[in-house]
C-alpha cells in the first residue's frame, strides 16, 4: 500500500488521483471515477469529489493507496 501524504483534513478522491501522478487531467479522473474503475474502503465510487480522509483506502489499477497527513 502507498500512502499519500498530504497537509489538510482531506482531499477529493479525484484531486487524489492526481496529485499522486495516477492521472493526468481532472478529466481523465471524472472518466475513470464513473466509469467504476476506483474503489474507496472496498466499494465502487462514483463520487469524484468524494472526501478522501487519512486512513481511508482507495484502490486503483491493482494497486491500494492510503493517506496520511505531513509530519
Amino acid at each position: 500500500m502507498k500512502t499519500i501524504v498530504i497537509s489538510t483534513e482531506f482531499i477529493k478522491l479525484q484531486d487524489l488521483l492526481k496529485y499522486a501522478g495516477l492521472v493526468e487531467t481532472g478529466g481523465e479522473a471524472k472518466e475513470l471515477i464513473q466509469g467504476g474503475q476506483v474503489q474507496v474502503g472496498g466499494e465502487v465510487c462514483l463520487q469524484r469529489g468524494k472526501k478522501i480522509r487519512p486512513g481511508d483506502d482507495v484502490l486503483f489499477a491493482g494497486a491500494h493507496y492510503t493517506v496520511g497527513y505531513a509530519d
